[in-house]
């Protein structure tokens, strides 16, 4: 993740990954109009937004087929604190959208709100999200945690965790869970159909950290955890636990529009 964009006030990693997932097109563009449509121009607008028709000079183009010089498009913004619409002239943003058939200079926006203003944090932590998700191993999108199944070793304290995940593309992917005596638990995550025990957890602000720290359920199921004893279990739900813990929470900063 760029520095500072943990500072950012309005947008977390976690957001930037939600808005360039369903993105066919994502640009740099400097706005040269923005017009403000009438209230029944903007069905759905939330309380204290402004729905504007933009016209955007492109800049760069991060994703997608060429878009050509200018693009159009609307978006929703908040008003500022004496209720009017912000000053956009001049302003650069980024614009995460979709071609509109047959019209190549019209977006559509992937949220009302995917008009970011650009700064350094957020185009660098952008391009890096594009990159790995453009990639033909990037992780998946995780849809369940199937089975969880502790086995204790043969010393005390000694065992293994493993957490088997359901995934939007049917591609593996597991998490397995050390113990050993009077060593704190380790754990890591593969995403292929080899189960590592050498495997690390990911780093934080990556593609494979944003699919375990948004995708895994809060608790471990009970349903999924298949150990054989109470004791074994009981081990199970605390390791699952204990990785939620060191990926710490899927921070979002988004309202909803």
């Amino acid at each position: 993740m760029a520095p500072g964009l943990d500072a950012d006030p309005e947008l977390t990693y976690a957001d930037l990954v939600d808005l360039a997932l369903p993105a066919q097109l994502v640009a740099l563009a400097e706005v040269r109009k923005a017009i403000r449509l009438k209230p029944e121009e903007a069905p759905g607008l939330a309380p204290g937004h402004v729905r504007l028709y933009i016209e955007a000079r492109t800049l760069d183009l991060l994703v997608g087929d060429d878009i050509g010089e200018s693009i159009r498009f609307l978006a929703d913004v908040p008003l500022d604190a004496r209720g009017k619409p912000p000053k956009l002239g001049r302003t650069e943003v980024i614009v995460l959208g979709r071609a509109v058939p047959d019209k190549i200079e019209e977006l559509q926006l992937v949220a009302p709100d995917a008009m970011l203003m650009l700064t350094p944090a957020r185009e660098a932590t952008l391009r890096a999200i594009l990159t790995e998700t453009s990639r033909p191993d990037a992780p998946p999108a995780i849809t369940a945690l199937r089975e969880a199944l502790h086995v204790s070793g043969n010393l005390a304290g000694e065992g293994e965790t493993q957490l088997f995940l359901g995934t939007a593309s049917g591609a593996p992917v597991s998490i397995s869970v050390l113990r050993r005596p009077g060593q704190p638990p380790t754990w890591g995550v593969s995403f292929t159909e080899i189960v590592d025990s050498a495997a690390r957890p990911p780093l934080p602000a990556t593609l494979a950290w944003y699919r375990l720290a948004c995708g895994l359920p809060n608790r471990l199921p009970d349903r999924a955890n298949i150990s054989s004893s109470l004791a074994d279990r009981r081990i199970a739900a605390e390791d699952y636990a204990q990785v939620l813990a060191d990926l710490g929470p899927c921070s979002r900063k988004r309202a909803a529009p």
